[in-house]
């Protein structure tokens, strides 16, 4: 039986083209042709900053080249992008602050606030605020229920001192915590009263809390049971009186940064006002 010898000629796939060095070169690169071939094919996006492939590197690569994957690629760029913001925002007042202004005619006040905060709607309160980048810096104001309130001054609080306790046992109030372990630390800093310039009387009270909590607490043995701080924040408040409701302005901000914005924190607190409301 006669023979029959097929010839299979194979061809690198069209992805992939085949690479010749030039003539009269024994597959070796001039100077210049390396030079124009590093700096054509590693380009480091330097207008935009983004670096996605790095096509080339000190040595010539004629196998492959090595690629980042566009999902882990993304996901560097993403995160870059993020703790960039992050660090050049590390305080909502970290430069000069522009405030806007608020109204709630209906309910009958007005604030400031930091033009660049967010509203943060079903937070519990009549009105909130927020830092977007740095959540524990907020704003909010709380109004007592028409129905079941008479209030005719703010000094139906007693005096300021007494204000205090109320407002500083509200927080703890708030803050219960169901978890084990969790403890939480709190003082009065401040309490004053001042006649603002719509003649109304206002009370402000400056409190402190802590938050504690175990960095192991189903540990029998209490050396494991290390209590760790979750949080130190500065609780600011500003009560007034209109309406026959009492109202209640909230700022909260980590007590690190309490000293870097005072002075803005003490501008939206003489800036709140109650407003009369029309019949």
């Amino acid at each position: 039986m006669a023979s029959i010898t097929v010839g299979l000629k194979f061809h690198p796939p069209p992805c992939f083209p085949r690479l010749r060095p030039p003539p009269h070169s024994h597959g070796i690169l001039p100077r210049s042709s390396s030079v124009a071939a590093k700096s054509t094919s590693c380009q480091l996006h330097e207008s935009s900053g983004d670096i996605i492939y790095c096509l080339a590197s000190e040595k010539t690569q004629s196998s492959k080249d090595f690629a980042v994957p566009r999902r882990k690629a993304m996901a560097l760029l993403l995160s870059g992008f993020i703790y960039s913001q992050a660090g050049t925002c590390d305080n909502a007042f970290a430069n000069s602050v522009t405030f806007r202004e608020y109204t709630d005619q209906f309910d009958g006040y007005t604030l400031q606030y930091p033009s660049n905060w967010i509203q943060v709607r079903g937070a519990g309160a009549d009105i909130f605020f927020r830092d977007p980048f740095v959540l524990d810096e907020n704003i909010s104001v709380n109004i007592s229920s028409p129905s079941s309130s008479q209030y005719k001054s703010v000094e139906d609080l007693g005096s300021p001192e007494e204000a205090g306790k109320k407002v500083l046992k509200q927080y703890l109030t708030e803050f219960m915590s169901t978890r084990l372990g969790v403890r939480r630390e709190s003082s009065i800093l401040s309490t004053s009263s001042k006649v603002a310039r719509d003649g109304r009387l206002y009370y402000e009270v400056e409190v402190n809390i802590k938050s504690y909590a175990n960095n192991n607490e189903l540990a029998v043995m209490p050396q494991d049971r290390v209590a760790r701080l979750e949080w130190d924040r500065r609780y600011l408040s500003v009560l007034g009186v209109e309406n026959n409701r009492l109202y209640e302005l909230r700022l909260q901000t980590p007590e690190k940064s309490f000293a870097e914005e005072e002075k803005e924190l003490r501008e939206i607190m003489d800036a709140f006002r109650v407003n009369k409301v029309a019949a």
